[in-house]
């Protein structure tokens, strides 16, 4: 199970994009609202979350992912659930994503110490201790994976797709997708 964190003033291509591709993939992905079932986006679309913060099954989960907008990494920090699962997935040897500020909030954790990471570049500073990678779309090391921007959101989301069902299911999802 993937869980993808959706706070009001999240991003919305670095959470549909991924989404979409990882459920091409035949990967179960569920959309977790942080504020309700329905949440805003930071440019005023609404989505209807799949389950609220609390219906979390994290036991099942193989990765969670954590799209950026400043007011949806505003809503995953004040959310000590949320926060709780990113570092229940981290401890329990499970995939952590994030994209645009979303890698802030790894970086408030610890999770990216040491890794390489990237990030929307004016959050660069706020990188902590990650070995900060810029110029590229997303960057994998080990189990975090990191994305740049909203721009980026398509190879980032092929990322996931990568770690989670091998090289052969992302190359096949990106030519369903007719990437160029």
């Amino acid at each position: 199970m993937v869980y993808i964190l959706l706070g009001n003033g999240f991003e919305e291509v670095e959470a549909v994009a991924p989404l979409d591709l990882l459920r091409r993939a035949g990967v179960e992905v569920l959309t977790v609202g942080l504020n309700g079932k329905t949440i805003q986006g930071a440019h005023n679309i609404s989505v209807v979350a799949d389950i609220e913060v609390g219906e979390m099954d994290l036991t099942a989960m193989e990765m969670i992912v954590l799209p950026g907008g400043l007011g949806g990494v505003a809503a995953i920090r004040a959310s000590k659930e949320a926060m709780d699962a990113i570092s229940f997935a981290w401890e329990n040897n499970k995939f952590v994503a994030a994209i645009c500020a979303g890698p802030t909030v790894l970086a408030d954790l610890h999770i990216t110490d040491g890794l390489k990471a990237t990030c929307y570049p004016s959050c660069k500073e706020k990188m902590g201790n990650a070995d900060y990678v810029p110029d590229v779309p997303c960057v994998r090391d080990g189990r975090v994976i990191t994305g740049t921007s909203a721009g980026c959101a398509v190879p980032f989301g092929l990322a996931l797709v990568q770690a989670l069902k091998g090289d052969n299911a992302a190359k096949a999802t990106a030519e369903a997708f007719v990437i160029r």
